[in-house]
């Protein structure tokens, strides 16, 4: 699914956020201290080889809401931008530090010169949120941030399930 907003598509898919050689930058939903984890750290970690962890201990620790940027390393993308979403019930106000999240990738990325930014849904994961608000807070503040964008012309979220899916896509509607 596809939503233009001004001269920035946004899509839905579901896949590997560390497969997604056509985009300049991915997404790292990342813990504090900016390491190798599970989920979307680990397979970002993993496959863009040690090299991005060194690149990111100098940066660490991060705070809930803030993001960094890094190259990609062996990603087939150009930058990794490492966001610490909220845990969802304990890093408060949880809307937003997510809704954070989202701004300063987008920020951080269009400053770096990407054409194409890919994000998982942030803190849905293993830090609680639930999906369906975190797909409002994530569409609301794209929406709000891509006006502003002078070189981003695609925003996909890369999602871990088609049920995830699902719920952008009735909130993207």
């Amino acid at each position: 699914m596809k939503k233009q907003i001004g001269k920035v598509a946004v899509e839905l898919v579901v896949g590997d956020i560390a497969a997604q050689a056509e985009i300049d930058v991915v997404v790292n939903a990342a813990n504090a201290q900016l390491m190798p984890g599970g989920g979307v750290a680990g397979a970002l970690h993993r496959a863009a080889g040690p090299e991005l962890a060194e690149a990111c201990r100098p940066l660490a620790p991060i705070d809930p809401g803030q993001a960094v940027i890094t190259e990609a390393f062996e990603l087939p993308n150009r930058f990794v931008v490492h966001c610490l979403g909220p845990v969802y019930g304990r890093d408060e106000p949880a809307a937003e530090l997510l809704a954070s999240c989202y701004r300063n990738a987008l920020e951080l990325a269009d400053e770096h010169c990407g054409r194409s930014i890919a994000f998982p849904a942030i803190s849905a994961g293993a830090f609680g949120y639930p999906i369906k608000e975190a797909a409002s807070i994530a569409l609301e503040t794209v929406e709000a941030s891509a006006p502003k964008l002078r070189n981003i012309k695609l925003i996909r979220f890369v999602l871990h399930s088609e049920e995830d899916k699902q719920v952008f896509e009735q909130l993207m509607t």
